[in-house]
C-alpha cells in the first residue's frame, strides 16, 4: 500500500511539472509564424473646433504680431488592432496621409508611439494631427491646382468647405497610404493598408 502511495505521489508530481511546463511554454515569434494583425479605422473626430478664419500679414491683429495665419483643425483617428498571434506584439509606428474630398492630401501623419498588444487581444490606438488653414492653402497652391480647377473651386472655396464640413462629417475624409510597423522579439513586419473612415 505504501509503495502504491509513493508511486502515485511521484506520478502526480511528474504530471504537475509537465502541465506547468506546457502552460508556461510560449511560442517564439519567427518570420514564418508572425500572423498579420487585423487593423480597422473606427473613425475620426475633431477634438476642438475654433471655426474657419484666415488673416493675411497685412491685417493688424488685436494682440500679437501680424502674419499669415489660418484656423487650426485638429484631427484624431482611432484604430482598432487585433493581435491573432500566440505571443504579444508591439506596434512601433503608424504612417498615413489624411485626404479630403478623395483627392486632396492635407498632411502625412508619422506617429512613433510604442503600444503592446497582448496575444489574442485587441487594443485601440489613437493617432492625432493638426492641420491649419495656412498649411492647407500652401499645399493647395503647390500640388492641388489642377484638381481644384477640375472641380471649379478656388483655394478659398475649398478651405471654407473643409473647415466647415470636416467637423460635421459632411466632407469625405480618408486615410491613405497607411503603413503599420509591428515587432515581436526581433521580428519586424510592416503592413501597408488603405482604409476608409466610416
Amino acid at each position: 500500500m505504501r509503495k502504491r502511495l509513493i508511486i502515485l505521489a511521484v506520478l502526480i508530481f511528474g504530471l504537475s511539472i509537465a502541465l506547468a511546463s506546457c502552460v508556461t511554454t510560449q511560442v517564439k515569434p519567427t518570420e514564418k509564424n508572425f500572423v498579420k494583425p487585423k487593423i480597422a479605422l473606427d473613425g475620426y473626430s475633431v477634438p476642438q473646433y475654433d471655426g474657419y478664419w484666415y488673416f493675411s500679414s497685412k491685417v493688424k491683429p488685436t494682440k500679437g504680431e501680424a502674419g499669415n495665419r489660418g484656423a487650426p483643425l485638429p484631427m484624431s483617428f482611432l484604430f482598432t488592432i487585433t493581435n491573432p498571434n500566440e505571443y504579444p506584439i508591439q506596434l512601433e509606428g503608424i504612417r498615413f496621409s489624411v485626404v479630403f474630398d478623395k483627392h486632396f492630401n492635407m498632411v502625412t501623419v508619422n506617429q512613433q508611439d510604442n503600444v503592446w498588444i497582448p496575444a489574442g487581444k485587441t487594443n485601440e490606438v489613437r493617432a492625432s494631427t493638426m492641420i491649419t488653414a495656412r498649411s492647407a492653402l500652401l499645399s493647395l497652391l503647390v500640388t492641388g491646382g489642377f484638381k481644384l480647377k477640375e472641380k471649379g473651386w478656388s483655394p478659398w472655396d475649398a478651405l471654407e468647405r473643409w473647415w466647415k464640413g470636416v467637423p460635421d462629417y459632411s466632407v469625405p475624409v480618408d486615410v491613405a497610404e497607411a503603413t503599420f510597423t509591428f515587432s515581436a522579439d526581433g521580428v519586424t513586419k510592416v503592413y501597408p493598408l488603405e482604409v476608409t473612415s466610416k
